[in-house]
């Protein structure tokens, strides 16, 4: 499901990601809010259409202003447990991971999900990057899909 927003400029293009992080305190008092702040906080999202012929709009949070765009929740990729990791399957993340050096730790610790919830597996992508996890589990990388509404 498509729902039109106003995002930066500079992530007005097709295919660009972006995790909606809420409310800012720069919002107080702006006259498109209704517009901007339409989304779930912590949701992943990908701008799916730009709308044509709208204007650039000033913004105290965006320097080079806001556009219009129409967006839909996005999937996510992460490392889950492997045991039950499959397609249509749920799980959530094995928990949080302190090792940011690791190649897996942005799929350890993804942005638009969180570690107390279940998600559905859209896909099983396979191994993760890593060669060994410093945390001693066994991963599996996959592709949560989109959540649905809302």
């Amino acid at each position: 499901m498509t729902t039109v927003t106003l995002v930066g400029s500079r992530l007005a293009e097709e295919g660009t990601e972006f995790v909606y992080e809420g409310e800012s305190s720069a919002c107080e008092g702006c006259p498109y809010r209704g517009q901007c702040l339409n989304l779930v906080e912590g949701r992943r999202y990908r701008v799916s259409d730009v709308r044509e012929n709208t204007q650039l709009l000033d913004c105290a949070v965006h320097d080079a202003g806001v556009r219009a765009v129409e967006v839909e929740p996005s999937t996510v990729a992460a490392n889950v447990p492997s045991k039950g990791a499959y397609a249509g399957s749920k799980a959530s993340l094995a928990g949080p991971c302190p090792h940011v050096e690791c190649p897996s730790h942005e799929f350890c610790v993804p942005q638009g999900a969180d570690f107390d919830e279940e998600h559905r597996i859209a896909e099983v992508r396979g191994d993760p990057p890593h060669d060994h996890c410093a945390l001693d589990r066994d991963l599996t990388l996959v592709e949560f899909a989109a959540p649905d509404g809302e």
